[in-house]
């Protein structure tokens, strides 16, 4: 219900820049530029928790995109998930244009806890995954979304946790739903999220993955990963990095 509503006010009341807070428009030009205009890189968090897939960013954590990205997962703002899956789309066409991809892309977004989506009243990864499978779609690459992770686990709140914390947190919290494993063969798979800070979400996602294979840790070496934004220093990487 409260998602309902989320969309229907957005249609009778005034729209601002979810980026900048600029009138009469969701999301201005600059705006945009800032979330989906840069090319996207490889990126790495320092330190690189172990079993971490090959990861590209479309965008840099900061200022308008932090703002666009708080708006649509926080205060609801539904219709800003079709330029945040256009950016993550980017990402995604980054990483994958370097290697081989046979069947669709299968984008598996890492999953949010039940309190966060009931708390929020939508689960906002899971949008942005689903726009970005339509823009993919719609630029000739065959791409679903396939949400085959859950927790198996109560976590804690991530704030505030440092990067070791991040990974202890998260140890062994994910795991394939019954049956994801034949859903996971049909292509190639690619973890999305929105945002990258430790990596921690993103190696354990990997290794839930792996495990299900029968193979733990199975993305670790030729896995991928896509997001939408990235801190800085993680964005200016070495450009030696492949």
């Amino acid at each position: 219900m409260r998602g309902w509503w989320r969309e229907i006010s957005g249609l009778v009341l005034p729209v601002s820049c979810g980026g900048c807070g600029r009138t009469r428009t969701e999301l201005c030009e600059e705006c945009r530029a800032e979330l989906y205009g840069k090319v996207p890189r490889r990126v790495r968090p320092v330190p690189e928790p172990a079993g971490l897939p090959v990861v590209h960013a479309a965008a840099v954590y900061e200022n308008a995109v932090r703002a666009v990205l708080l708006a649509h997962k926080e205060r609801g703002a539904l219709g800003l998930a079709g330029a945040l899956g256009k950016a993550l789309a980017g990402a995604v066409r980054a990483g994958t244009g370097q290697v081989g991809v046979s069947g669709p892309v299968l984008l598996v977004p890492v999953p949010s806890t039940r309190r966060a989506v009931a708390a929020r009243g939508h689960d906002p990864m899971r949008r942005i995954a689903l726009a970005a499978a339509g823009e993919l779609r719609r630029g000739g690459t065959r791409a679903r979304v396939v949400a085959v992770l859950r927790q198996r686990r109560p976590v804690a709140d991530q704030a505030g946790l440092g990067a070791r914390q991040r990974q202890a947190n998260l140890a062994g919290a994910l795991e394939v739903v019954a049956g994801g494993e034949r859903l996971l063969a049909a292509g190639r798979v690619v973890l999305v999220d929105d945002l990258l800070t430790t990596g921690a979400s993103l190696a354990e996602a990997a290794r839930a993955i792996g495990a299900a294979d029968g193979h733990t840790g199975a993305l670790s070496g030729s896995g991928r990963a896509a997001v939408v934004a990235v801190s800085p220093s993680a964005f200016e990487i070495n450009r030696n990095c492949q």
